[in-house]
């Protein structure tokens, strides 16, 4: 385990959104202030009545970017990449925006594991070299490899996180199951990684204190699962009907696009750093905790 580092004089969160005020949180709780970025006044709003002082400013209006962080600021980057292409242009904007004579004491990336793409499968640990299949993915590669440039140069400490799919009690996918969206069968669903909302904070909070520099780290519960199994759980765990399965060919007929290119990809993400390195224990390390869990 690295021994953790001095906390900050203030927390800054770009893109505050949920994740980024489950973080605050645990910050706040340390005595620690934080600033956190959003682009409306209704997220402004929220920040507020959590304590957060809130900055209003949009990733694609570099103009926009006139407030920065302050020395021995930890530094969040949780901000999604633009819709389309295959570059991160709002990590571009915001690099470009701070001064160098200013810089925060450490950066930590969220950014997501589907930069491996398609392993079929097999455990990827975080020397498996990244093989984006979709034009999402690259753009979440970009950012990754956009900021870890920045930190060379400048001696910037950057912590990345690659991330499973993300679940809590107000992150499940109710209306698909509602609406009885199908699936594939379960045989032929591709392994999938996760963890809950508040075991990432926690793991957030640890990367700040404990990540170690230029470094990636897989963020998962280390639970080996599918994508038709954590829908059936869900339903199950919610009282609704299962989503009906189907197989290949017609799921290519009946499912969107962007499910499919979800469908076509399988990796077991490996913990392991991720857990050592931090000192974690996993309060959800399976969906049937995190579910009970509310």
């Amino acid at each position: 385990m690295n021994p953790a580092v001095k906390d900050p004089a203030e927390i800054f969160i770009v893109g505050c959104g949920d994740i980024g005020r489950r973080v605050a949180a645990r910050w706040q709780q340390r005595g620690i202030p934080v600033r956190g970025m959003v682009r409306q006044q209704h997220s402004a709003s929220l920040l507020q009545k959590q304590g957060i002082t809130p900055v209003v400013a949009n990733l694609d209006h570099p103009a926009t970017l006139s407030v920065r962080p302050r020395g021995n600021t930890l530094l969040y980057y949780f901000a999604p990449p633009p819709a389309s292409g295959r570059e991160d242009t709002r990590m571009r904007h915001w690099l470009a925006s701070l001064d160098p004579q200013q810089l925060p004491s450490r950066m930590v990336l969220i950014s997501t594991s589907g930069v491996y793409g398609d392993r079929q499968g097999a455990l990827v640990n975080e020397e498996t070299p990244p093989n984006p299949q979709v034009d999402r993915a690259w753009r979440r590669l970009d950012a990754e490899q956009q900021l870890r440039r920045f930190g060379r140069q400048h001696r910037l400490a950057v912590v990345i996180l690659r991330v499973g799919g993300i679940y809590a009690a107000d992150r499940l996918p109710v209306k698909r199951i509602e609406k009885g969206v199908p699936v594939l069968h379960e045989r032929l669903a591709p392994h999938t990684n996760r963890i809950h909302a508040e075991d990432l904070a926690r793991v957030c909070v640890e990367a700040g204190r404990r990540g170690r520099a230029d470094t990636v780290y897989n963020v998962s519960d280390g639970d080996e699962s599918n994508m038709t199994a954590y829908f059936n759980t869900v339903a199950d765990f919610l009282g609704l009907p299962r989503p009906p399965a189907l197989g290949w060919e017609e799921a290519e007929n009946r499912l969107s696009a962007g499910m499919l290119s979800y469908l076509r990809e399988s990796r077991r993400l490996d913990n392991r750093r991720m857990l050592q390195e931090f000192g974690i224990t996993l309060k959800y390390p399976d969906l049937q905790s995190g579910l009970a869990a509310g």
